[in-house]
């Protein structure tokens, strides 16, 4: 199969950052971070995966949070300057980002939302986000990522909860 070229991976050749693309086999009945993040050889906590939220004063912003922990709504307020904010549902996350779920990213969004990435992404050398599309990934130095999407740091990621 030969790789696709998407809008996510052209902004990446645009800005001139270095990256690796990893396929993996999609199971559209499972699309769980952790999953991808064995199909392509990484722990989960350095898969990322990018949630869209709506914060009552500051509107529509991206999350960024590893693919083994979930994301800390009260902390992203916070980071966001937002009294409530909520994830979006699912029905509006294509139209809001142009992309699919198990394929969301911040890389050539529909619109330049605010991104927010958990602070543990700067404890790897690389990281690896959705290229735009489910099945492939991309592996980069956070740096290039942040610097890429404009990203804010923040403690926004939590444990998951165990479920009883």
């Amino acid at each position: 199969m030969k790789t696709a070229k998407t809008n996510a991976v052209r902004l990446l050749d645009h800005l001139g950052v270095s990256y690796v693309l990893r396929e993996y086999e999609v199971d559209p009945d499972d699309l769980a971070a952790e999953t991808v993040a064995r199909k392509v050889g990484l722990p989960a906590e350095q898969v990322f995966k990018t949630l869209v939220a709506r914060g009552d004063k500051h509107g529509i912003c991206l999350a960024v949070v590893p693919g083994n922990c979930e994301l800390d709504l009260k902390a992203l307020a916070k980071a966001t300057g937002d009294k409530k904010i909520e994830t979006v549902p699912l029905k509006e996350v294509e139209p809001l980002t142009g992309y699919i779920r198990g394929g969301v990213t911040a890389l050539a969004c529909k619109k330049p939302y605010p991104v927010l990435l958990d602070e543990t992404a700067e404890l790897f050398d690389v990281i690896s986000i959705s290229a735009g599309m489910r099945g492939l990934q991309i592996f980069l130095a956070p740096d290039d990522y942040i610097r890429a999407v404009d990203a804010r740091v923040a403690p926004i990621a939590r444990e998951k909860e165990s479920p009883r």
